[in-house]
C-alpha cells in the first residue's frame, strides 16, 4: 500500500511539474480547488484495495505461501489482461456512458477536465467495485490455478497504476519515435486522453477494442502530434519565491495536492515524513538549480513562480549570501532571455542586507530589459488601506525596513500621529522623514489599538499592547498569534481576480485565492506596461499603484470581526 501511494505521488508531481513548465500539455485549461477538493480522497482505493486483497490472501485458495517468481502465471496475467479485462473494461466504460448511467455515475469521474494522474482513481463507490472485480480476474485465475506468485501481483498491479496514472496526465509522455519503430505499438496503449472526447477511446490500456468496434476517435493522432510539439512556456511575469521551512516542500503544487490547496500550516504528523524532509533537503542542497513551481494565466499574461532551492534559515546566514544572489542573478538573466517583461521578489529573495532590495542586480546589468519589482510601493498602499479612516494615531514596531519607512512617511503626510515604542527607532525615522515631534513621537506607553508591526516584534511588545488591538504586519512574514483578545491582520495581501486561472494552490500562509503585495505588484506592473524597475531604495507612486491593482480587479481583504481571525 506504502509503494503504491509513493508510485501514485511520484506521478502527480512530475504531472504538475511538466504542466507548470507548459510542455507537452494536452489541455490548455486550468486547474481549480474544487477539483482538487473531489480528488483529495485518492488514497482511500489503495486503502480498500489493499483490504480486499488481505481478505482474499486469507480466504481465496491459493492466495498464501506464494513462490516469488512463476513465469506461467505472469504470462497467464497478461493474457487474461489483454483479452478478458480489456474486452468487458470496454463494453463496462461504454454502458457507463449512457445518459442514465453517466448522469448518476460516470459524471463525477469526468467532472475534471483537465486531469491529473489521481483523476484515474475518483470514481463513486459502486464503479470502484466494479473495476476491481475486472481487475481480479487474472488475478484470481492465478490464485485458483496454482500459478500465482509474489513478482506476478506485484508488477500487474503496479502495471495497472502506472498506465493509469500515465493515462491521466495531461501530458504526453511516450516520444512519437517509439510509435514509428513499433506500429502495432497504437493497438496496445494509448496515446490521448478520453476526458477530452465523450462518445470515444472506451478502452482501459488497450485501444484494440475501440479499433474493432470503430470507437476510435479520428483526432487522436493530431491531439498526441500537436501535443508533443509544445515547448515549454516563457512567461510574461516570473515570480521568484524560495522554501520557507523544511516540510514547506509538502506545501508545494508540486507535493501534497491536499496541503497545498489549504495555508501553510505546522502538522504534527509532518514530523513522521523527517526522513523524506531530510533527502529533500540534501537533494535540494546538492541539486541547487531554481525550479518551476506553478503557471497562472490573466488576461493576455502568462504567468509562473520559480522557487529558489534555499530556506529561511539560510538567507540569515551571511555566508550563504553570495550563493543566494547568484541563483537569483541566475534567474532573472535566464528571464532575460526567456523574454519575460517583468520579475517580482517574493520572500526575502528582496532584503536589505541580500542586495538592497533587489537593486544589485540592476546597479550589475544596467541594460536590462526585464523590470525588477520588488513589489514594495503596493505592500506599502495594502496597509495604509488597511487602517481605519477614523484613525488619528498608530503604534509602528519592528525591524525599519524601506516598506516601514514608506508607511511612516505616507501616514505623516496624512496627518496620522506615528508613535514609536523605542528611542533609537524614533531617532531613525526622525532623521529620515525630517518629521516632526507631532508626526513622529516616542510613547512607550500609546493607547493606540493600531498597530503596524514588522520582523523584530518581542513577545513582551505583543503582550503589552492594549486590549482589542489590532496588528497589521508590513513584513513578509506572519505574526505568531500570542493573544486571543487582539486582531491579526495577515501579511500584505489581496484577492485575486475570477479570471485568473489555473489557481489550485495556497501561496505559503494566505487563504485561498489570495496573493501577497509582492506577487501582485509584478502582475499590475506588466499590466500596465510601466517601463521603470521598481527595486532598491526607489519607490513607485503608491497611489497610482493602488488604484491600477484595483483598476484589475485585485480587491482588499476584510477583516473579521472576531479577535485572532481573518
Amino acid at each position: 500500500m506504502l509503494f503504491r501511494m509513493l508510485h501514485n505521488q511520484l506521478w502527480i508531481s512530475l504531472n504538475r511539474y511538466k504542466t507548470s513548465k507548459g510542455s507537452g500539455r494536452i489541455i490548455d485549461k486550468g486547474l481549480e480547488f474544487e477539483q482538487v477538493d473531489r480528488e483529495r480522497n485518492w488514497d482511500d482505493q489503495i486503502i480498500f484495495n489493499g483490504l480486499l486483497f488481505f481478505l482474499g490472501s486469507r480466504h481465496v485458495s491459493g492466495g498464501r505461501n506464494l513462490p516469488m517468481w512463476r513465469g506461467d502465471g505472469f504470462v497467464i496475467t497478461f493474457l487474461l489482461h489483454a483479452g478478458p479485462v480489456e474486452f468487458l473494461y470496454y463494453w463496462l466504460h461504454r454502458a457507463l456512458h449512457h445518459h442514465y448511467l453517466y448522469s448518476r455515475y460516470h459524471s463525477h469521474h469526468h467532472s475534471s477536465i483537465v486531469t491529473e494522474p489521481i483523476t484515474s482513481v475518483i470514481h463513486p463507490f459502486g464503479e470502484h467495485i466494479a473495476y476491481f472485480l475486472l481487475f481480479a480476474i487474472p488475478l484470481y485465475t492465478m490464485a485458483l490455478t496454482g500459478t500465482g506468485s509474489i513478482i506476478s501481483y506485484a508488477v500487474y498491479v503496479t502495471y495497472i497504476d502506472l498506465m493509469n496514472n500515465m493515462g491521466h496526465c495531461n501530458f504526453e509522455l511516450i516520444p512519437n519515435w517509439i510509435f514509428s519503430l513499433f506500429p502495432p505499438l497504437k493497438y496496445f496503449m494509448y496515446h490521448s486522453l478520453h476526458h477530452t472526447l465523450f462518445r470515444t477511446n472506451y478502452c482501459l490500456f488497450m485501444p484494440l477494442y475501440d479499433y474493432m468496434y470503430g470507437t476510435m476517435e479520428k483526432t487522436s493522432d493530431e491531439l498526441y502530434e500537436s501535443s508533443l510539439k509544445r515547448n515549454d512556456e516563457a512567461p510574461d511575469v516570473l515570480h521568484l519565491t524560495h522554501l520557507t521551512t523544511p516540510d514547506s516542500i509538502y506545501q508545494l503544487p508540486l507535493g501534497f495536492a491536499s496541503l497545498a490547496s489549504e495555508p501553510h500550516t505546522s502538522t504534527w504528523y509532518m514530523w513522521l515524513m523527517w526522513p523524506v524532509t531530510f533527502w529533500s533537503m540534501m537533494l535540494t542542497w546538492i541539486y541547487g538549480r531554481t525550479f518551476v513551481v506553478e503557471r497562472q494565466r490573466f488576461d493576455k499574461l502568462k504567468l509562473q513562480t520559480w522557487a529558489i532551492p534555499k530556506y529561511n534559515l539560510q538567507y540569515f546566514l551571511p555566508w550563504q549570501n553570495e550563493a543566494i544572489n547568484s541563483l537569483i542573478e541566475e534567474a532573472i538573466l535566464k528571464a532575460e532571455e526567456k523574454g519575460v517583461k517583468v520579475v517580482s521578489l517574493g520572500l526575502l529573495n528582496q532584503g536589505e542586507e541580500l542586495n538592497r532590495y533587489g537593486g544589485l542586480y540592476t546597479r550589475r546589468y544596467p541594460q536590462l530589459k526585464v523590470k525588477v519589482v520588488d513589489g514594495s510601493s503596493l505592500a506599502v498602499a495594502v496597509i495604509l488601506n488597511s487602517i481605519p479612516k477614523e484613525t488619528t494615531q498608530v503604534v509602528l514596531r519592528g525591524n525599519l525596513t524601506k516598506v516601514a519607512y514608506a508607511i511612516a512617511f505616507s501616514l505623516s503626510q496624512r496627518g496620522i500621529e506615528v508613535a514609536t515604542l523605542y528611542k533609537d527607532e524614533y531617532l531613525k525615522l526622525t532623521k529620515s522623514l525630517s518629521a516632526t515631534k507631532s508626526e513622529v513621537v516616542l510613547a512607550k506607553g500609546s493607547a493606540s489599538k493600531i498597530w503596524l508591526v514588522g520582523d523584530g516584534l518581542s513577545k513582551e511588545d505583543q503582550l503589552n499592547a492594549p486590549k482589542g488591538t489590532m496588528f497589521v504586519p508590513f513584513s513578509q512574514f506572519p505574526l505568531k498569534k500570542l493573544r486571543r483578545d487582539c486582531f491579526y491582520h495577515c501579511t500584505p495581501a489581496m484577492k485575486i481576480p475570477k479570471s485568473l486561472e489555473n489557481v489550485y494552490s495556497c501561496e505559503n500562509w494566505l487563504p485561498r485565492r489570495v496573493m501577497s503585495a509582492w506577487r501582485i505588484a509584478g502582475i499590475v506592473h506588466a499590466l500596465e506596461g510601466w517601463n521603470e524597475h521598481e527595486c532598491g531604495y526607489a519607490m513607485s507612486d503608491i497611489d497610482k499603484v493602488w488604484e491600477a491593482t484595483l483598476r484589475h480587479g485585485f480587491q482588499p481583504l476584510i477583516l473579521n470581526a472576531s479577535p485572532n481571525k481573518y
